[in-house]
């Protein structure tokens, strides 16, 4: 196997972009409070727990989905590689494999319809994010 171009740095701000829209997408300032209400966790278990393990290891995790998102769009020649066809990737990823997973598991958890478009549009957006950082960070 080959394997495609990879800019570090531009994984790496990728990566940091999708951190950061999570904390404002799960803030009070968007929708934080309706996901709040849609999990059902009352402001003290908001906070709970290990939060330096819980943010660390998300941004890992996101780590490995912008990466994998690399290859997606430098699996291409590069004069075909732009910011816009890293957009179209990114969240075409996101709705046809983050937001569809979630939809299948929280079917079968009986989540809300509300919660899934909170969860599943966060990816969309952040992984189009994502990918223009890395289709036009040449």
């Amino acid at each position: 196997m080959v394997y495609p171009f990879i800019n570090v740095w531009a994984v790496l701000v990728g990566t940091l972009a999708l951190w950061v829209l999570g904390a404002l997408w799960y803030s009070p300032v968007l929708f934080g409070k309706i996901w709040q209400k849609e999990v059902a966790f009352k402001e003290e278990e908001v906070t709970k727990g290990n939060m330096f393990m819980v943010f660390g290891l998300s941004f890992l995790l996101m780590l490995f989905m912008v990466w994998a998102l690399n290859f997606v769009i430098n699996a291409h020649k590069p004069e075909n590689v732009s910011m816009f066809m890293g957009l179209h990737y990114g969240a075409f990823m996101g709705f046809f494999f983050s937001m569809m997973t979630m939809g299948v598991n929280y079917l079968y958890q009986r989540r809300s319809v509300t919660l899934w478009l909170i969860d599943g549009s966060y990816m969309v957006i952040g992984l189009g994010i994502a990918g223009m950082i890395l289709g036009g960070w040449r």
